[in-house]
């Protein structure tokens, strides 16, 4: 029963470490271009506030990469006979994975931002149609933050799943070797 609460518990922190960047990020690209959400997501609404805008869609677009994160790392830290991985042993691994996401976020945000500048890149209709050409190198700045996020993001997620799989098998190795108690130090085979 410890288990599948601690697994509930690594779910329930995914989800809320993914939509607590969610919101941080969507606040940020909501101010960078407003027509990423309202015309890119094919979603518009009668919603102007950047404030408002940024939590719905730091909400809707990130509870879901929360909870495809959180099951499969729910398992690779407590399902089978390893010793488990603690909720509180992913707190630093999954603040450094979102600390990477927003400085990836931030440099292909410029690097889009740029690259439209230049010229290099451009956005095709319909949706360089419905938003104000001045605004289109905004818009894939965001286009490319949002990318990189979610990239970063997968990426990032199976590293966390790599990592706490070893994590599991280091334990499992330590407590071999750990001197048993009553054998006067003598470690298990």
């Amino acid at each position: 029963m410890r288990r599948l609460r601690q697994a509930a518990t690594i779910v329930a922190l995914c989800i809320g470490a993914a939509v607590g960047y969610g919101i941080v990020h969507d606040q940020v690209t909501a101010r960078v271009c407003l027509e990423y959400f309202t015309v890119g997501h094919g979603w518009e609404t009668d919603l102007t506030s950047p404030t408002l805008i940024g939590l719905r869609w730091g909400v809707l677009a990130t509870w879901w990469v929360g909870l495809l994160l959180g099951l499969p790392l729910a398992a690779a830290c407590q399902a089978g006979p390893l010793p488990p991985v603690a909720p509180r042993d992913l707190l630093r691994p999954l603040g450094r994975l979102l600390l990477v996401l927003a400085v990836l976020a931030v440099a292909a945000g410029v690097a889009g931002y740029i690259s439209a500048r230049l010229g290099w890149v451009w956005l095709l209709p319909p949706v360089a149609e419905r938003v104000a050409s001045e605004r289109h190198a905004r818009f894939l700045a965001a286009l490319w933050s949002h990318t990189a996020s979610y990239t970063g993001g997968f990426l990032g997620g199976n590293v966390l799943l790599g990592w706490a799989w070893r994590q599991r098998r280091l334990r499992q190795m330590a407590r071999k070797a750990a001197p048993m108690p009553g054998r006067g130090g003598v470690g298990a085979a």
